[in-house]
């Protein structure tokens, strides 16, 4: 009885052996027909004459989803950009409407006179009303104090209202009341320390806090001095003016590279001003790219080649640089280019691509490296099904009698 169980081995080893080779073929097949559905990753496809997903695009005055078509970025392209940013003011170009006219600020040569400000009053020929204290104050006390209630007291004159008073107004009342006790008054009135008026800095400076206002008109580039400049982090381009609940973007990087003075705007009392840092400043290259990643953008400028350059270049092994993509998702109108870099003069148009911030950098994989994927994915389980064929009790071909 073994005897004749011995032959028949060899015809089911043959028989399971086949049946593993049918699967075989059948699963290659099937992933040559499936690759895309059964490639693992990102891949464009899709994506090579416009964008495969539908994205929020602005219709007249409406944002409906749509596809965006590809754009390739070639001479023309950077041309036309070339030229459309030359046409615009630096102020424009940073993508600001003008300056609003609250935000135009005060002369601060009229200021106005608040609690806790000091007043120096000088009568000439009357020391006893100059210093009624003696001559050894210090220059913040030697001189009236505005109260809380807006007033200060002044021998001969009594009590005077003088908030939101000029030094010049103040004088003009002093000068009328002494006239009924000195002839031919005269006197000065100047303020020694100025602690009414307050503007609060704050965010990516080295030293936020409050500052006062005096009577030398100040800016915000004088405010940002007085705290120490900014930090390594801040991003001047997006500084923020609040302003009787209103808030402003200011680009003072626009001042220092372009000359937009409009941007040094004069500060008024309780102005906020915040400078943001630099967090949302960034670019992703993902893709087949040495080291994919974010990585942040120098004052708002870094090009495409130098992203890629940044990331490690394309691996060379993986990559289809002939297919880069850019991917812009502004708010209403996104935007899609490509660049072909098979040939390596191309990088010269890449490098006169700028980037901009949340920018997305896709380089696509090689067919090879698709297909290895793929190949990857099915030869564990074959190499599994052709070690249980093996065994002495297969999962396929003819049953053991």
């Amino acid at each position: 009885m073994q005897a004749s169980i011995h032959p028949s081995i060899p015809s089911r080893r043959r028989a399971v052996s086949g049946g593993v080779s049918r699967i075989l073929s059948l699963a290659t097949m099937l992933g040559a027909l499936a690759g895309c559905a059964i490639i693992p990753g990102t891949q464009t496809y899709n994506m090579r004459e416009q964008s495969s997903v539908r994205l929020p695009v602005k219709q007249g005055d409406e944002v409906v989803p749509g596809n965006v078509k590809v754009k390739a970025i070639t001479a023309e392209l950077i041309i036309e950009m070339d030229k459309a940013v030359k046409s615009k003011a630096p102020l424009a170009k940073s993508g600001q409407a003008a300056t609003p006219a609250k935000f135009t600020g005060v002369d601060m040569a009229d200021y106005k006179i608040g609690p806790g400000d000091i007043l120096n009053i000088t009568v000439w020929d009357h020391p006893e009303l100059t210093i009624p204290a003696g001559p050894y104050r210090t220059a913040d006390v030697s001189g009236n104090l505005v109260t809380e209630d807006g007033t200060i007291y002044y021998p001969y004159a009594g009590i005077i209202p003088v908030v939101g008073k000029t030094a010049r107004q103040v004088r003009d009342i002093l000068a009328q009341k002494l006239s009924k006790y000195i002839e031919k008054v005269q006197l000065d009135v100047r303020i020694t320390a100025f602690r009414s008026k307050r503007i609060y800095m704050v965010g990516e400076v080295k030293t936020p806090g409050q500052q006062e206002l005096n009577d030398v008109p100040a800016t915000i580039l004088d405010a940002v001095s007085r705290a120490g400049g900014f930090t390594t982090e801040s991003d001047y381009s997006q500084v923020l003016l609040t302003r009787d609940g209103t808030t402003w973007r200011v680009d003072l990087q626009s001042l220092y590279e372009d000359g937009a003075v409009d941007q040094n705007l004069r500060l008024e009392p309780g102005d906020i001003v915040n400078v943001p840092d630099r967090a949302f400043n960034k670019v992703f290259v993902l893709g087949e790219v040495q080291k994919p990643g974010s990585y942040f953008m120098n004052k708002k400028r870094i090009t495409l080649a130098e992203a890629l350059a940044d990331a490690g270049y394309v691996n060379q092994l993986t990559s289809n640089p002939a297919w880069i993509f850019v991917m812009r998702g502004q708010a209403d109108s996104p935007e899609l280019f490509h660049l072909n870099s098979k040939s390596p003069d191309s990088l010269v148009l890449a490098d006169r691509f700028p980037l901009r911030p949340r920018d997305i950098v896709f380089v696509d994989a090689a067919e090879v490296a698709r297909w290895n994927r793929v190949i990857s994915n099915i030869l564990p389980t074959a190499t599994m099904l052709n070690t249980i064929s093996t065994t002495q009790y297969p999962l396929f071909g003819a049953r053991q009698r």
